[in-house]
This record gives C-alpha cells, structure tokens and sequence, in this order.
C-alpha cells in the first residue's frame, strides 16, 4: 500500500519527510485549498446558511497534484495530517471533500510537535475527522463573512468608498478608540512625593511621606508641600515600627498563545503577527546538527498543560544546569485554564529541553534563536522552585508625620536564576532589590537631606499590540488564532497606527468607521456580546450546540439592523467647522478627504476654490483647533532659491517633501516642514541628486533602455518593466545587444513590472 500524508506547508512536510521511509509521500496543501468565493457572499440564507465552497484559484494546481497522486496509486491511504486545532481540522475537511475521500481510503491523524517520536505515534494512533471542531471553524467563517459582505457596502455608502468592516475587527478598534478618548479627556493633577534621607546607627536609607495625622499623604501643592517641609526639619525621626517576614514568588506558567504575544513583545520588541510567524519556523522544524525536527509544540493553544514524558525529564535538564536545589520534589502543575482549552493540547514548550538556547544559536537566525531562548527559558522556570524574598517593611515617625520604606532582597534566587517575567510597564520597579541597613524598632535617626519633587498625574497607558492582546483575553474577544490576524487587518486597514513608540493610535477614519457602527451596530461592537458570541463558538467545538441555529440567532436581529442603517442612517465625514478663516471670512472646515483627514478652508460653493492642508500625526479632526489648522496653512513655503529657482517645501499625499525646478525631494522624517531652512534643503537636494547621478550606469535608445543601479544590485529598465541581470554579467560592460538579449529572455521582476493589456 502506498501512504500520502498532507500537511499545510512545504516546510512542514519537509521536517516529516526526513523521519520516515520512502514509502511515505508528503506533500503541502499551502493552507486553505477551498473557501467560499470572493466574489458574491457564497451564502445561502434562505437554505440554513448553507456555504458556497469552491477550491481557491491559486489551490486548483495544487488539488490536481494530489489527485495525480492518488489516482497513480489506486491503492494510497492517505493521512490528513494538519493542526489539531479548528482551523487544520477544517483545512483537513476540505481536503477529504476536494479529492473525493472516503472513510476507506483516508485517516485523520494529529501531533503537537513535528518530531520522530510524535509522527511515528500519530500514524500508529489515528482517528477520524472531529465533525464538532469543523463545525466551529465553518461558523465563524460565516458569521465574518456576512458581518463583513453586509456591513462593507453600508460603510462604502455611508462613510467612505473602499472601507470594510469585521466582527473581531470592529471591536478591537473600539478597545483603542476608547482609551484614546480617555486620554484626550484627561486632565493631569498636580501632587507631590517627599523624600527623607536619613542616617540610622548602621547605615543609610531613603523613606518617603506615607501618613499625616494618621490619613494617607496627599500633597496637591507647592504650598502645602513646603509647609510640610518646614515641619519635617524641625521633627525628630524615630523608627517605630520594623517588620520582616519571608515571602514566596512562583514563576509564571509556560506560555499559551496570548503570553508569548505579549513577552515577545515586551521583551524583544516582536510584533505580534512576527512572534507567530517565527513560533511557526521553529515548530516546522529546523536543521541543526544532524537532525531536522521541530524545536518547540503547537504555537496556538490556551492550554498550560504540559505531557509527563516532559515533566519527567525537567528535573534532570535542571539539576545538570542549574544544580540540584532548584529541582522541584514533584511537578509544578499550572491548573488556570482558558475557556475552551482542551487539556489533550499542551502550552508552547521545547520539544526537547536538553536542547539549550545555546547549543542551538549556530543552527537559527538571530530572531529565531531569542524566540526560542524566551520559550526555553520560560519553561524550565515554570518547572524550577519558588523564590524566596526577604521582605522588610519599616515605619518611621516624625511629628504628625509617617514615612515609610520597604527593603526586599532575594535570599534564594529559585526559578529567577533561569526567567523573570517581563513587565507591560518598565517603571514599575516593584521587583527591584533595595537593601535596608538593620534597624531597630525606637531607634532615633539623623535627617541628611528632604528632596521634594513637583508630579502629575498621568493619562491611561494606550495600548501596544502585547497589552490589547491582553485586554482581547481578559474580555473573551477572539481566540489563540484570531490575535494576530486582528490587529494586523485593523493596522492595514489604516484604522489603527502603529508609532515609534510601539503604541497603537486610532487614525480619524478608524475612530469615524467605530462611531458609526457603535451608533447603528451597539450589539455587533459590544464586547461582552462578541465574547458570549465566542463562548457559543467553544460550545459548537465541544458538540454542545449545533451551528446553523447559532448563526440564525445571530442573522436574523443582525439583517435588520443593516436595513434600517441603510434606510435611515446619514452619511458621515466627521465634519467640523472650527471657525472663519481671519484673513478671507471664509468657513474652516475639518472632515475626512480621499487622503485622509485634512481640514480646508472655503467650500465648492465658493467663488474661490478651497484650500486644503493634511492634518499631521497626533491631529484628529475632533480635536484641532483653528489655531491649530491656520497653522497647517503655511505650507507651501518658499525657503529660497537654487540656480535662480524657486525652492518650496510642503505636504502632499506621501509626507513632506521640497519642490525645486519641478522636480520633488522627500523630506525626512526628522525634518519639519514649517521650519526646515534653504541650507538644509539644499543639502537634501545634493544628496539625491549625488544619488541619481550614480543610479545610471548607462542608456541606450535616448533613454528607451537604461543600465540602472538599484536597491538590490544592478537592472536593466526598459518599457515600463525591470530586468535582473545575470550574476554573471558585469552591468557595467553590457552593450545594446546584452541588453536586448536579456530583456527576451528575462521574466520581468519589480515594482516596474506591467501587466500587457488583453486586446
């Protein structure tokens, strides 16, 4: 008998291939091979939602290689052999009803990591198709789809043209327009902290104001504080209170899908769409030594579970690298569970833990190598024993006063030696050690100094990518595959901006588009609506309800809504007149253009035409001032002049950029149009012109074909399209003839690359 495993990726099928004989023919789906079509909604509504299905085009090829297969092979059993979760049981579904599959010739088989022992134990322990998980998978498929080919076309009519709009999406974008809008409505407070050097009988130490008159300080002002001041100089500081104890800290679990999103990017600075892809490459499976085999498990799960082959080996790997007194005496078991988690499934571990971060460094590249150091490390400390902190807390009066202190060192390092848990927000020092010299309770201290310093309060942290995954769990929003693809869609979209700062900002059409839906969809952005959606999506996995009466539940009260949205509800710019502008009397007026969100000055109806400037970054149109948009005005400017010419810098639909001689220069980042001076501008004009200059390495034809230096090496432009030359040529040597010669028998390649209109 012949045997054809499929799995979903080439790099995938490469790892398997390596573990077995060659009987064993292993091939990639690429994904998804069947989804319902781009075209038309592929619904039947009025026939129990049944789905329209069809093999994807660019999968056709694909489907009819493995049909090849099988039909030259008469007798192949074929092993479906995707992820054991919704999305590979579905892909697996598919592929049984694209290649005409029966329970005869097929067998569903799943592992949670790609290495020898794992395939070998799934081929000896199949099963067949979980109909339930399908179920859940197909679902939500439907649920988006007619949330997303319902809501588009009303956003297109009543917002904007080329908008869209999803179930999870929409939510998401809403978690981070309304902390934007907290932010915009804080008002800081002023207060003050007093610091108190001090010189005890043993050394020294720092303890800040913590009561008056027995209440918790609060100092609102340069007044009372400077009062208190006074008092504190004249006060005597007695210690009046010590009290030590030993306080135990456990590690946290091993990673589930959300914390190793969130880690990554706290620590390492990852994306979250870039920790999954890179999870992904060291669970295919990565040469190194002699073998090829997957480095960690499944990357999304929201199970904390870990098998007993692994548990059992922990306190050896330990003892070996850390010592004995680290190794637990039985297995820490994480119970804390997420809804739906299925305890078959296991957290993200290393497949092997006796393979370290560092034996494994020269096989991976650098992103892959800290990816795998944070799982490693992680793990092995969730297996480690608990820390131990000695823990001082100390009181000290003064008058009416009470300051106070804590001093905590670390006595036994326990699980910290390998991992620390990384913070959302680095100012929080709470697990810093502060050593106190010994105190003893009555003992009188000597004041060295008072240090006042003047604070605010400060506005809600926004979000970055790790805190709104964290935020998306904590409500029950999306599930461990849903994260990325979420806040990837809502960044693409252009609703949400992703800054320098790695925190996420609603851009005026995100925060325009989650108006309109929270005014006309309250249900659809309700986040504990979209979380009981996703537990009743738990509830159809798990075989407790069927799925088309789910989706009837939802479509019926949903369809509505869109009539009378479409019906009724008005179209929407964000329109906002600010004022009159001083100089023509005419309106100023902020709302969302083709471009974005701008503001203008005057209107179509005007004799004059309007004139229009591009909000900046920060600017919304709900929140500039006409101070503000008079500013944006002053652009274009003329700086000076260049070979007796005007130089002009302002802002067009790409960003700022200087115009000299009809020819336009990008200004950098760090340059600010409204003060950028001609020195500068002259500079930036040089340098790209230094840059042309060395980008023509030849030109024939009057320019019809031209010998280019690119980004990426030397290539030869001609009719609109980009030719690689060969390694082998030397660009600087080519001649006509080369050129031609290349052209015809070069596929074209690069952003120049035109397709030829069909006549």
């Amino acid at each position: 008998m012949n045997h054809l495993i499929i799995v979903e990726s080439p790099a995938k099928a490469k790892t398997i291939k390596k573990f077995l004989g060659a009987k064993y023919n292993v091939k990639a789906s690429m994904g998804h091979i069947r989804d319902l079509p781009k075209k038309n909604l592929a619904i039947d509504v009025e026939n129990n939602f049944e789905p329209d299905y069809e093999i994807s085009p660019d999968k056709k090829k694909i489907v009819q290689e493995l049909k090849a297969v099988i039909k030259k092979a008469p007798d192949t059993l074929v092993w479906l052999a995707t992820d054991e979760d919704r999305e590979g049981e579905s892909i697996a579904w598919h592929l049984m009803h694209a290649l005409n599959l029966h329970k005869d010739n097929y067998k569903r088989i799943a592992f949670h990591e790609i290495t020898k022992s794992a395939i070998l134990g799934a081929l000896d322990n199949p099963r067949i198709l979980d109909y339930n998980l399908v179920h859940a998978q197909q679902a939500r498929r439907v649920l988006d789809r007619l949330v997303g080919y319902k809501l588009s076309p009303l956003l297109w009519k009543k917002v904007q043209a080329g908008l869209s709009a999803g179930r999870v999406q929409s939510v998401a974008v809403r978690l981070i327009v309304e902390r934007e809008r907290e932010v915009e409505a804080f008002k800081p407070e002023e207060y003050w902290k007093i610091f108190c050097d001090l010189n005890a009988e043993k050394g020294e130490f720092r303890a800040d104001l913590a009561k008056i008159k027995g209440k918790k300080a609060v100092v609102g002002n340069k007044k009372t504080a400077d009062k208190i001041l006074e008092d504190l100089h004249k006060s005597e500081y007695i210690i009046d209170k010590v009290v030590k104890k030993t306080s135990k800290r456990q590690p946290a679990p091993p990673f589930i899908t959300s914390t190793l999103q969130q880690e990554a990017s706290r620590k390492l600075g990852f994306s979250v769409r870039q920790t999954m892809v890179i999870a992904q490459q060291l669970y295919e499976g990565i040469a190194h030594g002699d073998e090829h085999a997957g480095l960690i498990t499944y990357m999304r799960t929201d199970s904390y579970n870990l098998s007993n082959e692994f548990l059992k080996n922990a306190p050896k790997v330990i003892d070996d690298l850390y010592g004995k007194k680290y190794v637990l005496d039985k297995p820490r078991v994480f119970t804390k569970k997420a809804r739906g988690a299925q305890e078959a499934h296991e957290a993200i571990r290393p497949t092997h833990l006796d393979k370290t971060p560092k034996d494994l460094k020269p096989h991976l590249d650098t992103q892959q190598y800290k990816l795998y150091k944070l799982i490693w490390e992680r793990t092995i400390a969730s297996q480690m024993k608990e820390a131990l902190v000695d823990v001082t807390n100390v009181e000290i009066k003064a008058g009416d006063y009470l300051l106070g202190v804590k001093g905590q060192i670390i006595k036994e390092h326990g699980f910290m030696k390998a991992y620390i848990e990384g913070k959302d927000h680095p100012e929080d020092n709470s697990d810093e050690e502060y050593q106190l010299p010994d105190l003893t309770e009555g003992e009188t201290c000597k004041l060295k100094k008072i240090t006042p310093e003047q604070k605010f309060t400060q506005p809600p942290h926004r979000y970055t990518e790790a805190t709104l995954v964290k935020k998306m769990e904590a409500e029950g929003i999306g599930r461990p595959s849903t994260y990325a693809p979420t806040i990837s869609t809502i960044i693409h979209r252009g609703y949400i901006d992703k800054r320098k700062d790695k925190k996420l900002y609603p851009m005026d059409i995100g925060m325009l588009v989650n108006d309109f839906l929270v005014e006309h969809f309250p249900e659809i952005t309700d986040y504990q609506f979209t979380a009981k959606l996703e537990d009743t999506l738990d509830d159809i996995a798990d075989g407790k309800k069927k799925w088309q009466p789910v989706i009837e539940e939802f479509y019926t009260p949903f369809i509505k809504l869109v009539e009378d949205a479409t019906e009724n509800a008005k179209r929407v710019t964000g329109e906002k007149e600010l004022g009159t502008d001083p100089k023509s009397g005419r309106p100023v007026i902020a709302r969302i253009g083709r471009y974005g969100p701008m503001v203008q000055i005057g209107t179509k109806d005007d004799e004059d035409k309007p004139k229009f400037a591009k909000l900046q970054e920060g600017q919304h149109i709900n929140t500039i001032t006409l101070k503000e948009a008079m500013e944006l005005f002053k652009l274009p400017r003329t700086i000076g002049e260049l070979e007796e010419k005007e130089v002009v810098v302002s802002i067009g639909r790409f960003g700022p950029y200087i115009r000299h001689d009809n020819k336009f220069y990008s200004l950098p980042k760090e340059d600010d149009p409204y003060h950028v001076k001609l020195d500068r501008a002259l500079v930036i004009i040089e340098k790209k012109r230094e840059e042309e200059k060395n980008k023509v390495i030849n030109v024939f034809f009057k320019g019809d074909i031209q010998v280019l230096n690119g980004r990426y090496g030397p290539y030869i432009s001609a009719d609109g399209s980009n030719y690689k030359i060969p390694k082998d040529k030397d660009a600087h040597a080519l001649t006509l003839d080369d050129c031609q010669e290349i052209i015809k028998t070069t596929k074209p390649s690069g952003r120049g690359f035109k397709k030829k209109k069909k006549k």
